[in-house]
């Protein structure tokens, strides 16, 4: 396993990364959601790509596990019910910056893009922003800021107004709880893996310091808004992922990013929620590695 490493970027905040596969693979850059650490994306996936060659890019994204915390208040129950961030929020370009940064500092002038949830839409902006460093982009269950798609559903929505955890059994009993309702029994999870990997998050945050980093993290896809236009300038070859069942970010929210993206793949496939389940793993990454090396095909014409 790789170990994390650091790098303090010019706009300030310290990120935490990790890379493995080949030093001379193509570079993959996973991008992780609402909330999560890098080590969000399954290691059978990571292993997945590095066997296919690739080289694997991971990194808590600000707000979220050793990367840094950053000072602004968090917005408060109401500003997150009815979407109005505070007037310090940082928001995706912040976010897309930080990955660019990271960029930079490794000194790799394009990759191939991969993004769950919040993290697709990072790696959206990205996309939009900096088409000069995005072979492809893959969007795994993520969606486009317009108020009329993607929306969670009312009883997801109860479910995140819960109070933050204080203890870690706390927290890795919530995170079983959650991921019951929004994932799926067409592809359910190894709740051996998922008690693990819950325990290390609630670690790797500092605990129950980090209950402030999850709302500063919606409160930047709030002030990031409709991204729709934007999306349409996005150049690089797409691919948007979304399961039918998705109970986080309704279906229509893939749907309707495929829609904005030009030329964009959508697949959307029965029965998949909001969870990358083991039964996904070597789907996601055949399609995965068949969408860049399609992308690759078709730029050497």
């Amino acid at each position: 396993m790789s170990e994390d490493l650091f790098v303090d970027l010019p706009a300030g905040p310290r990120i935490c990364y990790r890379v493995d596969g080949p030093a001379d693979g193509t570079p993959l850059v996973l991008i992780a959601g609402l909330g999560l650490d890098l080590t969000s994306w399954p290691q059978r996936l990571v292993d997945g790509f590095t066997e296919r060659g690739f080289r694997v890019v991971r990194q808590d994204n600000r707000d979220a596990g050793r990367s840094s915390r950053i000072g602004t208040p968090p917005p408060g129950r109401l500003r997150q019910l009815f979407a109005r961030p505070r007037p310090d929020a940082y928001d995706l370009g912040d976010m897309a910056a930080d990955t660019v940064g990271l960029l930079d500092h490794l000194g790799l002038k394009r990759v191939q893009l991969l993004g769950m949830s919040m993290g697709g839409m990072i790696a959206q902006t990205v996309a939009a922003r900096h088409p000069d460093r995005v072979d492809s982009l893959t969007s795994i269950f993520s969606t486009t800021g317009a108020r009329a798609v993607g929306q969670p559903a009312r009883s997801t929505l109860v479910r995140m107004a819960k109070g933050p955890t204080h203890t870690v059994e706390e927290s890795v009993e919530r995170h079983l709880w959650m991921l019951r309702h929004i994932g799926s029994a067409s592809f359910p999870p190894d709740d051996d893996l998922e008690r693990a990997w819950a325990a290390g998050l609630w670690e790797r945050g500092g605990g129950a310091r980090a209950k402030e980093g999850r709302p500063r993290q919606i409160s930047a896809i709030h002030a990031s808004g409709d991204r729709t236009a934007e999306l349409r300038r996005i150049t690089s070859p797409t691919l948007v992922i979304h399961g039918d069942t998705d109970r986080m970010v309704h279906v229509s929210g893939g749907r309707a990013t495929a829609a904005a993206i030009p030329g964009a793949r959508y697949v959307e496939i029965d029965g998949m929620g909001h969870h990358i389940a083991p039964g996904l793993i070597d789907r996601l990454v055949a399609m995965t590695t068949e969408h860049i090396t399609t992308a690759a095909e078709e730029s050497a014409r």
